[in-house]
């Protein structure tokens, strides 16, 4: 892999990182502060669902990225 590929691998890593651990520390929270386990169930799946189409969405870039396709515009 060129080095070229790896540099353009980073900020999808990275902004991914920092999106699921906002995401996590906002489940947290909710399950903290809320106070029935319906509301918990209810408000505390989407920021789940939100970070996990997150890592999918980073994986499918990363494979772009490794494939020689860098420039997402260029499907379009």
């Amino acid at each position: 892999m060129e080095n070229n590929h790896k540099k353009k691998m980073i900020a999808p890593i990275v902004v991914t990182i920092l999106v699921v651990l906002y995401y996590l520390l906002y489940f947290l929270l909710l399950i903290y502060e809320l106070p029935n386990l319906v509301a918990k169930v209810a408000f505390g799946i989407i920021p789940l669902l939100l970070g996990g189409t997150m890592i999918y969405v980073c994986k499918e870039r990363i494979e772009e990225i490794k494939g020689g396709q860098e420039d997402d515009l260029g499907k379009y």
